[in-house]
């Protein structure tokens, strides 16, 4: 199986008035293509750190990531700006789609900055759309749409250039019980159908019950690690739940 993401030895500490914070502490891991990882843990246990560092928003103190074989610690500003395009997707807890644009518009743009070639965008559009099933949405606004039907427009804005792996960062932070239930589903097929390999940073353990895959932290590292394996979802969030409980961390929704 290829490996799409490789973290090796990552560490970045923060110094303010002589004090050292070390916010991601000697992490190691892999992603393989097509996994459904989540990262838990509480405020201030580094996983929002460890995302930014992922998706280059910052920069390493030390060790080395590696996507699809790049390594992306060794990369110039233009070279980051491109891989940004080319590999990654984002999914926000706040949406940030273009108030002034349509739905069909937020997304084409994701191609259009790709370079891809107009007569092949509607296509592209309409395929994610009908998996999404946000196709009777496209020619809103986004302040004609639900908080849940903006996230998926943003999840196919994400999905539709084939990055090689999308990056999520509390994706339901905003959505009702509903909504964030209706997301997950549209997730879940994505990874199942496209074969998306999908990293999400969720405090939340019913949202990381969708996951294939759990890594907690704790200060600064990697605590612990689930499995889901043949486990249905309700067992997997009350084996989440266990550790939440140890690592004295948010419980989020309940099912």
């Amino acid at each position: 199986m290829k490996t799409i993401l490789k973290v090796d030895n990552l560490e970045k500490f923060y110094k303010n008035k002589g004090s050292l914070t070390k916010a991601v502490n000697h992490i190691s891991f892999e992603v393989q293509e097509g996994e459904y990882l989540g990262i838990m843990g509480a405020s201030g246990s580094g996983k929002t750190t460890l995302l930014n560092c992922i998706s280059t928003v910052d920069h390493a103190t030390a060790g080395h990531i590696y996507v699809n074989g790049k390594d992306v610690t060794d990369m110039k500003e233009t070279a980051l700006a491109r891989f940004r395009r080319e590999e990654l997707g984002f999914i926000f807890q706040s949406f940030n789609l273009l108030d002034t644009l349509t739905g069909r518009d937020n997304i084409a743009l994701a191609l259009a900055i790709l370079g891809e070639h107009p007569k092949k965008i509607d296509g592209k559009i309409n395929k994610i759309a009908q998996e999404l099933g946000i196709g009777e949405i496209l020619e809103k606004y986004p302040y004609e749409m639900s908080g849940g039907q903006q996230q998926r427009v943003a999840c196919a804005r994400a999905i539709v250039t084939n990055p090689s792996l999308i990056l999520a960062d509390e994706p339901t932070g905003a959505l009702d019980s509903r909504s964030a239930g209706m997301f997950l589903d549209s997730l879940g097929l994505l990874n199942e159908e496209r074969h998306a390999t999908i990293l999400m940073v969720t405090h939340d353990a019913f949202t990381a019950s969708h996951c294939k895959r759990i890594l907690f932290m704790k200060d600064g590292r990697i605590f612990n690690e689930l499995v889901r394996g043949a486990d249905s979802r309700r067992e997997f969030f009350d084996k989440i739940m266990q550790v939440v409980s140890l690592l004295g961390g948010d419980k989020g929704h309940a099912f």
